[in-house]
C-alpha cells in the first residue's frame, strides 16, 4: 500500500488539513483517510485526479471522527464516489446519516463563520456507511487497515493503523503538528474533550507502537515517543494552567490570552517562527481550545 498526502489548502493556506490517499499496487483500488470540509472538496477531487485516481476507483473512505474539518465533505463525496463505503465510529454514525445536530453544535462555536470555514454538510446514505470498532480490520487498497478506538479529543474517535508500514493515521488524538516543526499543540475544543480518556489513548498508541504518526493537521512524523510524550505533558500542563486561572477568577478572554502567550512561548522555545502560530490557529485557535478546557474543568467538578 502506498500513502500519498493530499493538501486540502484550507482557507487558501497549505499544510493545515490533509486527506491521505491509499493506493494499491494494482493501481485499480484506492481509499481515503479523511475528507476534509466541504470548502476543500474541489481540492480533494483535484488531488485524486493528480494521482490518476478515478472516482470509481475509491472503494473506502475512513473517518477518524465526524468533526467538520475531518468529515464535513462526506455527504457530497458520497455522491461523487459511487463505489465508496464510509467507515466511522458507532457514535459518529448517526451524525453522518443526519448532520443537523453536528451543524447546530458547530454553529454555537463558529457562528457566522460556518459557511466560510466548512460549507454545507450533507447526509451520507445509511447503506453506504459501515461502523468500525476497536480492533476491526478491513481490506483496503491492496492492504489492511486496523481501527483503534482512541477517545479524548472526541468520544467517537478512531485511529487507523497500516500494519504493513506501521503508519498510524491519528486524526486529532496525536495533536496538531505542522511540517518542519517539533511543537505539538493539543486540540481541545468543546464540547467533549476528556483528558483522562485522552491520556489512556496516548498510552494505547504507545502499545500499538506505530513506526510513524500521520496527524490530519498535518503530515507524518517518526519521532513517535518524543511526540507522544510532549503531547501528554502539554495536555496536563495546560489543564492545570487553565484551572489555576479559573480559580483566580479570570474570565474566558483573559485565560485565552494567557494560554496563547504561554503556547507561543513554548513554540518559540522549540525553534519555531512566531508566524507559525497563525498556521496552528487555523487548525485550532486559542479561544476555542480555552473553551474546551474550561468546559472540561467545570464538568469534572460537577461530577465530584
Amino acid at each position: 500500500m502506498k500513502i500519498e498526502t493530499i493538501d486540502l489548502d484550507f482557507m487558501d493556506t497549505g499544510q493545515v488539513i490533509a486527506a491521505f490517499l491509499l493506493l494499491g499496487e494494482d493501481g485499480a483500488s484506492a481509499a481515503l483517510v479523511e475528507t476534509g470540509p466541504t470548502t476543500c472538496l474541489e481540492r480533494l477531487t483535484a488531488g485524486l485526479k493528480d494521482h490518476g485516481v478515478s472516482h470509481e476507483d475509491v472503494r473506502q473512505v475512513y473517518l477518524t471522527h465526524v468533526h467538520l474539518d475531518h468529515a464535513g465533505a462526506s455527504g457530497h463525496l458520497s455522491e461523487l464516489l459511487p463505489n465508496a463505503t464510509f467507515h466511522v465510529h458507532e457514535v459518529g454514525y448517526p451524525h453522518l446519516v443526519n448532520p443537523s445536530k453536528l451543524v447546530k453544535s458547530a454553529t454555537r462555536i463558529y457562528g457566522e463563520s460556518m459557511e466560510e470555514l466548512w460549507g454545507e454538510a450533507r447526509p451520507v446514505p445509511e447503506d453506504r456507511i459501515e461502523i468500525l470498532k476497536d480492533g476491526d480490520e478491513t481490506e483496503t487498497a491492496g492492504g489492511v487497515l486496523v481501527a483503534h478506538d482512541t477517545p479524548g479529543h472526541a468520544y467517537h474517535h478512531l485511529a487507523y493503523l497500516d500494519p504493513g508500514s506501521g503508519a498510524l493515521f491519528t486524526g486529532d488524538v496525536a495533536g496538531i503538528r505542522l511540517p518542519g516543526q517539533s511543537y505539538i499543540r493539543p486540540p481541545t475544543p468543546p464540547p467533549e474533550i476528556d483528558l483522562e480518556a485522552w491520556v489512556r489513548s496516548i498510552n494505547y498508541i504507545r502499545q500499538i507502537a506505530p513506526a510513524s504518526l500521520w496527524p490530519t493537521h498535518y503530515g507524518s512524523y517518526e519521532d513517535v515517543g518524543r511526540h507522544l510524550g510532549e503531547l501528554e505533558q502539554r495536555l496536563q500542563d495546560w489543564l492545570l494552567f487553565v484551572e489555576g486561572h479559573m480559580d483566580d477568577g479570570a474570565g474566558r478572554e483573559e485565560i485565552s490570552d494567557q494560554l496563547k502567550a504561554k503556547g507561543d512561548a513554548e513554540m518559540l522555545a522549540e525553534g519555531a517562527d512566531i508566524t507559525e502560530s497563525e498556521h496552528y490557529d487555523l487548525a485550532g485557535g486559542y479561544p476555542m481550545l480555552t473553551d474546551g478546557l474550561m468546559r472540561y474543568v467545570t464538568r469534572r467538578r460537577e461530577k465530584r
